[in-house]
């Protein structure tokens, strides 16, 4: 879905912003004077998924719809883009791009989605970012500009506090009862909210799911915990885990760098609000701590735009 289209005179200069994570892609186009004259949405997709011939298909076809909305918009100049995942795959990923908008390689800056987002939010050297989407991590970027972060090690791994890692927990605890006594789901808020997203309370639904989808479904699982938050003492349990989870990648960094102003930011963030709540709780007092909405796809737009400018200054 496309918002806010442009109109001829803002297309002069366009620059394309792009935030993939493992829910949803959002892209953002700027002009010359930084304006957002149009945004959208397509389905989420993460770097991991280039090392498979698969994997580059679904990402080709992902970028292939967000290429047709931005082009129905205007033809941008310049392209930064941030992804989850993201582990040096620029070149295939620029060419990739550069295909789609008929652009030169050159013109795309591919990099890490949380490079973005903490520019979102902090100048280098400023404060620390939180980041809560499918997965978790804690990002600062000093004075020099180099990336110092902490957890961010994938869900498989951790990743304490993301959307995929309530949904685990969630239905870790829900099989482990029902280990214990048998249909005790039935008397669980959060237990029959996850069956029903899942479609229905037997075993093979779960293991297909959990072990069958992809990241960012089952971390969409969270959306179901906390609807529960407030009528289930156990998902309200997991959600304020969830916090301290992220309080402790903002205490790593502080333990390391010095306190800072910390901003909580992401989707899994603002589920509930039990979980900023349990991660400024953690926190100590003297440490400052903001949650905002992210709009990441927006600053890698203006990103883009001001790098637009600058090259068309030089023709």
């Amino acid at each position: 879905m496309i918002s806010s289209p442009a109109t001829h005179t803002d297309t002069a200069v366009l620059g394309l912003g792009i935030d993939a994570g493992g829910t949803q892609t959002r892209w953002a186009l700027a002009n010359a004077d930084g304006a957002i004259v149009a945004d959208g949405a397509v389905e989420g997709l993460s770097a991991l998924q280039m090392g498979s011939d698969a994997g580059r298909a679904a990402v080709h076809a992902t970028f292939a719809t967000l290429c047709k909305q931005v082009l129905a918009v205007g033809p941008p100049r310049a392209v930064v883009a941030g992804l989850t995942g993201f582990g040096g795959d620029d070149v295939v990923l620029a060419k990739m791009l550069s295909a789609l908008l008929a652009l030169d390689a050159g013109d795309i800056r591919v990099g890490n989605d949380i490079d973005i987002a903490y520019r979102d939010s902090f100048e280098p050297g400023e404060g620390y970012l939180v980041y809560a989407g499918t997965g978790s991590i804690a990002a600062w970027i000093d004075a020099d500009g180099v990336f110092h972060r902490a957890g961010g090690r994938g869900v498989l791994l951790d990743d304490g506090g993301g959307g995929y890692w309530i949904a685990r927990e969630a239905l870790r605890h829900i099989w482990r009862r029902e280990d214990e006594a048998p249909g005790s789901w039935q008397s669980s808020p959060m237990a029959e909210a996850v069956f029903t997203q899942l479609g229905g309370s037997d075993w093979s639904l779960s293991r297909a799911f959990m072990y069958g989808q992809d990241r960012g479904a089952i971390g969409r699982l969270a959306l179901a915990v906390a609807a529960s938050g407030d009528t289930d003492p156990l998902a309200l349990d997991i959600l304020q885990r969830a916090g301290q989870e992220l309080a402790r990648l903002a205490l790593a960094l502080t333990a390391r760098y010095g306190p800072r102003p910390v901003v909580l930011a992401g989707r899994a963030a603002q589920l509930h609000p039990a979980i900023a709540a349990a991660m400024r709780a953690a926190l100590p007092v003297s440490l400052r701590m903001e949650q905002k909405v992210a709009r990441s796809h927006e600053t890698a737009a203006k990103l883009a735009a001001r790098a637009a400018s600058q090259d068309t200054g030089k023709d």
